[in-house]
């Protein structure tokens, strides 16, 4: 059994330092107690080493910087309605200036020789004129060096994926301190077992050197025995043997009780160097038992486990040519999902309570939004575009940072203005047609993600049915496991007290009272054990119906 003990132990380690830091606190941190100082050694509660897990772990920090990334993401969808200004420069050099064909329609006058007659004799004479087949010629348009600078203002006026983004951009944060809140409650979960399993390491240790001491008295009246030749040197030799096994198993035991609060400082992001002391006692860790299997339902052992107090006792064998074996196994299948409840308490859970159920709601109403985001693709958007700047051009650099307005004139009077302005207002509609059946594909998709999740609801709810009776028949398993354990641990300490009050009597041997010691730490050995198998049950049966927060706050 100590190897059992042990291994239990070292497996609960394991277990936990695999565990993913993912993904309910059903109340935000501030709510929890007080974390202590971290000066010195740190007295330490259940309630406050969880309220230090959540506030100072560091994967539910990194958690929480993913609810930062929701509110930057909302700002980013809100910004998309606001008005969006731009203010753009350029300077080019077009050392080779671009030319274009243009056609010019040139025509000449045409002198005749009875034009020439008629004004000879005095005639006025209008001359013809003859148009010219000339081919098109190259112009260069612009000069040299040429710069520009604007600012440009746009107003979204109206937008149907922008609307929907705006409800999913609360959804979407909503759903982020929901995954929050999921891995809130896995370290709770971690931080409740790791405590409870150093309260446990740390009573048995405790026990361990109480026994060491109660054998020491016995080796001691039995060396002194020997001494004055009323007892032989073999029992002697039995009883040193016995004490040097139980020194192992205590020294085993301390080292177990420091890896266990090696492995509460983990869970709750205390480090390693840090001096605990935790304060509470294993005594009033350890639940009512009368009060949590009313809770359940169930009776004890002394009348049985049903939720009528007869579940446990046997009933009177099957009339002979009677098969029921059919009807009997669908009445163990049911008892088995149900977890032994009774008609009345079953479908009595609450999903709402779970937080993978609420996220998955969220999730589902972000699938809705993201069809209506998708559909709304269809409709118009309409933007007021405005625009206003200045354009200039030179033959040299410096000629172009002049800056010469309109009312600029050069040596010789003339306007020589190098810079002009401009400026525009305008609605920019655009009206989706077609896409090449794009939209209607992102449709498709869109409903089949719901119908997914719409499956998972069901799933889900199997999945939570089957938690809540695993986690209930575990707890019922180990609260009669406990009891039994705690009625073989009275049993065993009584016959070694008589064993021990018949030694020293002379009417004794000393093999029956290494036998009865044998037994009675064999029996606190389980007895803990038991005592942890429940607080571990309880604690899976807490989170199974989404209170475990709740109750380690109390």
């Amino acid at each position: 059994m100590n190897t059992l003990f042990r291994t239990r132990f070292l497996l609960v380690a394991a277990l936990s330092a695999a565990v993913p830091q993912a993904l309910l606190a059903q109340t935000s941190p501030n709510a929890m107690p007080a974390a202590p100082s971290t000066t010195g050694t740190m007295p330490l509660s259940l309630q406050q080493a969880v309220s230090y897990a959540v506030q100072n772990k560091s994967s539910l920090l990194a958690t929480r910087l993913g609810e930062a990334t929701a509110a930057a993401k909302v700002g980013e969808i809100k910004s998309q309605g606001l008005p969006q200004v731009n203010i753009a420069s350029t300077l080019s050099d077009n050392f080779k200036l671009q030319k274009s064909l243009v056609s010019f329609p040139l025509s000449q006058t045409v002198l005749t020789q009875s034009d020439l007659a008629a004004a000879q004799g005095g005639t006025q004479q209008v001359l013809g004129t003859q148009q010219l087949a000339l081919p098109p010629q190259p112009f260069a348009f612009g000069l040299q060096y040429a710069g520009n600078a604007s600012a440009s203002v746009s107003q979204l006026l109206f937008d149907g994926s922008y609307l929907i983004g705006l409800k999913a951009a609360k959804v979407y944060t909503e759903l982020a301190k929901k995954q929050t809140q999921q891995a809130e409650i896995d370290v709770v979960e971690q931080v409740s077992k790791a405590y409870y399993s150093t309260l446990v390491a740390r009573s048995r240790l405790a026990l361990l050197a109480r026994n060491v001491q109660r054998l020491d008295t016995v080796l001691y009246q039995t060396n002194q025995t020997f001494k004055a030749g009323f007892a032989e040197k073999l029992d002697v030799d039995r009883l040193r043997v016995q004490r040097n096994n139980l020194v192992v198993e205590q020294q085993k035991a301390q080292r177990l009780t420091e890896l266990s609060l090696g492995l509460l400082k983990f869970q709750m992001g205390l480090p390693q160097q840090q001096n605990i002391q935790l304060t509470d006692s294993l005594g009033a860790a350890v639940v009512d038992a009368s009060a949590l299997r009313q809770r359940l339902g169930v009776a004890s052992q002394t009348t049985g486990g049903g939720v009528d107090g007869l579940g446990a006792v046997p009933t009177a064998p099957t009339a002979p040519g009677t098969d029921n074996t059919a009807a009997q196994n669908r009445l163990d299948q049911q008892n088995a999902l149900s977890g032994g409840l009774g008609s009345q308490a079953r479908g009595a859970i609450n999903y709402n309570n779970r937080i993978e159920f609420s996220t998955l709601e969220t999730q589902q109403a972000l699938a809705g939004l993201d069809l209506r985001n998708r559909q709304a693709g269809a409709y118009p958007r309409l933007v007021l575009t405005g625009a206003y700047g200045f354009t200039g051009s030179a033959n040299k650099m410096g000629d172009l940072f002049a800056f010469r307005g309109p009312d600029s004139r050069s040596s010789a009077g003339f306007a020589n203005q190098n810079w002009f302005g401009f400026g525009n207002v305008g609605l920019s509609l655009q009206v989706p047609v077609f896409d090449g059946f794009r939209r209607k594909y992102l449709v498709q998709q869109t409903r089949i993600q719901q119908q997914t999740i719409e499956k998972g609801f069901e799933t889900l709810k199997q999945s939570i049915d089957l938690q809540d009776a695993q986690s209930r028949t575990t707890l019922i398993n180990a609260l009669d496991v406990l009891d039994n354990q705690k009625a073989n641990l009275d049993l065993a300490t009584d016959v070694a007290r008589v064993t021990r009050i018949k030694f020293n009597a002379g009417v004794g041997s000393n093999l029956e009272v290494i036998t009865a010691e044998t037994d009675l730490r064999s029996a606190q050995t389980n007895y803990y054990g038991a005592i942890y198998d429940v607080l571990v049950a309880k604690v899976d049966r807490d989170k199974a119906t989404g209170e475990l927060f709740n109750q380690v706050k109390k």
